[in-house]
């Protein structure tokens, strides 16, 4: 395999149209036409991760957070990232990150911390929006349940736990071909008045190179007429945080407690206990002070994130307990998963966890 081949698999597991506009994700250094050699699996892909991988003979760093955020102007080796770019390129070893599209999956970092609490009844806590475009065509009745499994097949029509979804109604359809035209249906320059099925499917929109390709493919037009819509709605399946149900409520205290063991975190900073008992609980993997009014809005008893600041403890306001466990600590089982998926879906490769502590953050 190369490791090109190594990339579908990710992009399978986290697509790159998920992740936030700021994000930096998939292959940041490296050649997809290398064979893959063996992949290291890490949170943070620092110089030290990189020398792991050199003795353990990887040339494929799958990281978590993109160790090249920002645009780079010099590389000197002045700092961490540097130094990273530089020992990664030296040695030939390719570093993909996967970061928020990892983070927006139903599947992913915000799933597994939930897991790790053993939470049930999970939804996306702020589904994302100008996601969903709909597709808008018309075809003859002859033509029109081949075109529509075929834009089934190529994505389009998923809803939810719902798929091969669309909407179909009849219609006369008009057109006049010139001395050029080919019409399937009357002759050039003939006014044709024609029964036509109108198709309407909505698709996720990195999907739209797809449904475009089996839409022309497929359709018996000479000209296809189609029409594509962004919409406004948000997207249920796709988006940051999740809400999760205990299997039994919890006092505040006892919980805490519980988190700290089931995350391993060393250091729990909370805001005043509410002295409600816990049940619903809303998880962000990573910063996610930003999403506080929206843990308090889906009626959560507690939010569990990282890098809250001083001033954010205060808008708990009494409605929810606010816990800060450490980003890294919120996110530490992501590497598991990322190692897990890509053994089931490969064979004859070597797949490791790294051995190096990537968290900057320490306790006494």
């Amino acid at each position: 395999m190369k490791i090109k081949d190594i990339l579908d698999i990710l992009e399978t597991m986290a697509p790159l149209a998920y992740a936030e506009d700021f994000d930096n994700v998939g292959l940041l250094t490296g050649n997809v036409n290398d064979s893959i050699k063996g992949i290291l699996v890490c949170h943070d892909a620092l110089v030290e991760v990189i020398d792991e991988a050199i003795t353990k003979g990887c040339n494929l760093i799958v990281c978590f957070h993109p160790i090249l955020f920002s645009g780079l102007k010099k590389i000197t080796g002045k700092n961490y990232v540097e130094r990273a770019v530089i020992k990664a390129i030296k040695n030939d070893i390719a570093i993909y990150a996967v970061h928020t599209a990892l983070d927006n999956h139903k599947q992913g970092v915000n799933k597994i911390f939930c897991d790790a609490l053993g939470l049930t009844d999970t939804k996306i806590l702020i589904p994302k929006e100008n996601f969903i475009r709909k597709l808008v065509t018309y075809t003859t009745p002859e033509n029109y349940e081949d075109l529509r499994r075929a834009l089934f097949a190529a994505g389009a029509g998923s809803i939810g736990n719902y798929s091969n979804c669309s909407f179909n109604s009849t219609g006369t359809g008009t057109y006049k071909g010139n001395e050029d035209s080919n019409p399937q249906v009357g002759n050039r320059g003939e006014f044709v008045q024609a029964n036509e099925i109108k198709i309407e499917v909505t698709f996720e929109k990195h999907l739209e190179g797809n449904i475009l390709k089996a839409l022309f493919a497929n359709h018996i037009y000479e000209e296809v007429a189609y029409e594509i819509y962004s919409l406004s709605n948000t997207h249920q399946n796709i988006g940051l945080g999740m809400t999760g149900t205990l299997p039994q409520p919890m006092d505040e205290k006892e919980f805490l407690q519980f988190v700290k063991q089931k995350m391993d975190a060393h250091g729990i900073r909370h805001s005043a206990y509410t002295d409600r008992p816990v049940s619903k609980v809303a998880v962000l993997g990573g910063s996610g002070s930003f999403a506080i009014k929206a843990a308090i809005a889906a009626g959560a008893d507690v939010f569990l994130t990282a890098d809250l600041k001083y001033h954010q403890f205060y808008e708990a306001e009494s409605k929810i307990l606010l816990a800060d466990i450490g980003h890294f600590e919120s996110e530490r089982y992501t590497q598991n998963y990322i190692a897990e998926y890509l053994g089931a879906h490969t064979q004859g490769i070597s797949i490791t966890i790294t051995g190096v502590d990537t968290n900057p953050v320490k306790y006494l």
